[in-house]
């Protein structure tokens, strides 16, 4: 029997490349997109396997239910929470409908996604589940003078990056693996779409992302960053995070007092 998959923003970028290379390999797909030609077209250029096209905006609850049910119904083995938005601005640029669009996508979607897979797969004791995010979700300490500010964007991505490293401590032993996909920049329609120009600038291609996360699960990683060649530094982040979880006291710390 065939493995199945389900993949948000299939027709493009890193999804595209995504539903490829799984066709390819002999998944059959629950593609999710908002472009009807491009999921006809993903259809047409996989006719080994069965396809089912689902047409939903995940920037809207019920484009997320939609897509939920689907999770829910059917028997998914892998599930790849990759679709996104270009609302790329700082807070007090970024109309409220777009900054909820964002919050859809990255963080309600991927979540109730997630969930409506999880008991199938729990049941099966066996699954796999990726969240595409970025290296932004570092970022959060960098000075104005180094990135531009996105704190909404950001900070969705961060949500991707705890939210899993917590889901796979919660399903550890279960068969289940969760992975944390964080690419850097990526040769996509992604920044074209805010306007910005990037052709000059070196890029990683969405096939060599989707490489590093098919590698990384079978090496066991839970976080995966395709263009980070020293893991020590992934680790130096993750043992600070603890260290400050693990270094705090019910007393008031010195600097607060008198």
């Amino acid at each position: 029997m065939s493995k199945l998959a389900l993949v948000t923003g299939a027709t493009s970028g890193i999804g595209r490349a995504y539903a490829d290379r799984l066709a390819a390999d002999g998944y059959d797909l629950i593609a999710v997109g908002r472009n009807t030609a491009r999921l006809d077209d993903l259809v047409e250029a996989h006719p080994q396997v069965r396809i089912e096209a689902v047409e939903a905006d995940l920037s809207t609850l019920a484009g997320i239910e939609k897509v939920a049910a689907a999770a829910a119904s059917e028997p998914v083995d892998l599930l790849v929470n990759n679709a996104g938005v270009a609302h790329y601005m700082p807070l007090a640029e970024l109309p409220a409908d777009k900054a909820t669009e964002l919050m859809h996508v990255k963080v309600l979607a991927p979540t109730l996604l997630a969930r409506a897979a999880l008991g199938g797969m729990l049941e099966r004791g066996t699954g796999t589940i990726v969240n595409v995010g970025g290296m932004i979700a570092f970022s959060g300490p960098a000075p104005s003078s180094v990135m531009p500010r996105r704190a909404v964007y950001g900070g969705g991505l961060a949500h991707l990056l705890a939210f899993s490293q917590l889901l796979a401590a919660e399903l550890e032993g279960t068969g289940v693996r969760v992975q944390a996909l964080l690419p850097g920049v990526v040769a996509t329609e992604f920044h074209t779409r805010q306007g910005i120009d990037l052709s000059a600038i070196p890029r990683m291609t969405p096939a060599d992302v989707v490489t590093a996360s098919l590698r990384g699960l079978e090496l066991g990683e839970t976080v995966t960053a395709p263009g980070v060649e020293d893991t020590g530094l992934l680790d130096a982040v993750f043992g600070a995070d603890l260290a400050a979880f693990g270094g705090q006291s019910t007393e008031l710390a010195t600097r607060y007092r008198d």
